[in-house]
């Protein structure tokens, strides 16, 4: 089936797959005393830092709810955007299992700034106020934009000076380092951020996700910072039933993606896609990442030279491009007829009743030749 609907519908990446079928050898102890978790916890402190500590989790929001948790006392609060998916896809996760209050603020692009922690500073001290205590940032936004690193920097060092730690959605914090030309850690650790929500399952992975403590910085919030995170996680992950019992094939899979002990960790990834999908280059997460990006500049460049650029009865792009997703609005006439050929999501309405907004999506499987066909069709059925 060719798919330009969301990542997710990729296929596992035959890397990843025999990462896992190496793991089921023999019996190895469970809950993540196994030799491939401890190579995980390894490698987790080449890829962000010495005294990074990495934790196994089962999906995306688990690793959300779970770093949110860790990172706000029960009266907290999280500040982060009106489009973050902690606020409007993990049907109240947050706020049902973790207790939290969400304070959305309006974004631009998918970005928000540091006037989001200044919004809420006022409500500090005050006990009719839940206390702000995290900012949570999502990095690719859900618009398919990048913070940049100096963004970053200034938001975990406005939130800092407030005494908020900061959380980083990353469930394709990979397709953000390839479309900046950076590593994990740059973007992470170097930045300030306090706590990650590593995706995997996005990027070629099978199922399963990590929570991802990161090293004290130098404006590390609070008195405890990484250490009282690195405590909370192991058990606030048995208590949202987020810990696997045979951990050793979750942490397989992070392996392969981020790359054995003692490989670069970082590099640069080829685009042109091979027999699997991707280019050679890097560790697989940069190899996975680069390529879906290509597919969707590509995606977005075959739209713009096609001439189907035309408001009101063609196609209107919605923002930048910046990783591996096009926003666009066409008739939702068309937009059904390209169904036809591919599935895709509609995202929103569009300009007027007759027009939607639509979210086009690459993975590290999409080939050129499907994006090409692709628009191909969306030209055939305007």
């Amino acid at each position: 089936m060719q798919h330009f609907a969301s990542d997710n519908y990729a296929p596992v990446h035959p890397e990843v797959m025999a990462a896992v079928a190496a793991a089921n050898d023999g019996a190895a102890v469970a809950y993540g005393d196994d030799p491939v978790s401890a190579r995980l916890q390894h490698r987790a402190e080449e890829v962000f830092g010495e005294r990074a500590r990495i934790f196994p989790v089962l999906n995306g929001t688990g690793a959300n709810v779970i770093s949110l948790m860790a990172a706000a006392p029960r009266w907290g609060a999280v500040i982060t955007s009106d489009v973050a998916h902690v606020h409007t896809d993990e049907n109240g996760a947050p706020e049902r299992v973790g207790g939290l209050k969400i304070l959305a603020v309006p974004s631009r692009d998918g970005r928000i700034g540091p006037d989001a922690v200044d919004r809420y500073a006022g409500d500090l001290g005050d006990v009719h106020r839940a206390q702000p205590a995290v900012l949570s940032l999502t990095q690719v936004t859900e618009l398919g934009t990048v913070y940049s690193v100096a963004d970053l920097k200034l938001l975990a060092d406005t939130a800092h000076a407030a005494g908020l730690r900061v959380h980083v959605d990353g469930s394709r914090l990979a397709n953000a380092a390839a479309a900046l030309g950076v590593g994990l850690r740059e973007i992470t650790t170097d930045v300030g951020v306090d706590i990650v929500s590593l995706g995997a399952a996005k990027n070629g992975g099978m199922l399963g996700e990590a929570v991802v403590v990161l090293p004290d910085g130098d404006g590390a919030a609070g008195p405890a910072g990484a250490a009282a995170l690195s405590e909370a996680v192991p058990y606030l992950r048995k208590a949202t039933m987020q810990l696997a019992s045979k951990t050793r094939f979750v942490s397989a899979q992070l392996l392969a993606l981020l790359g054995e002990p003692g490989t670069p960790t970082s590099g640069t990834a080829a685009t042109a896609p091979t027999s699997s999908g991707t280019g050679g280059g890097g560790p697989l997460w940069l190899r996975n990442a680069a390529h879906s990006n290509a597919m969707a500049a590509r995606l977005r460049a075959g739209i713009e030279t096609a001439g189907l650029l035309e408001p009101g009865a063609g196609i209107v792009l919605r923002y930048p491009t910046e990783a591996n997703v096009v926003f666009a609005t066409l008739p939702g006439a068309a937009a059904d007829r390209v169904r036809e050929h591919a599935r895709f999501y509609d995202w929103a309405p569009g300009e007027t009743a007759d027009r939607v907004e639509v979210r086009w999506m690459c993975a590290w499987d999409t080939t050129e030749a499907d994006v090409d066909a692709f628009v191909r069709a969306v030209g055939a059925a305007l």
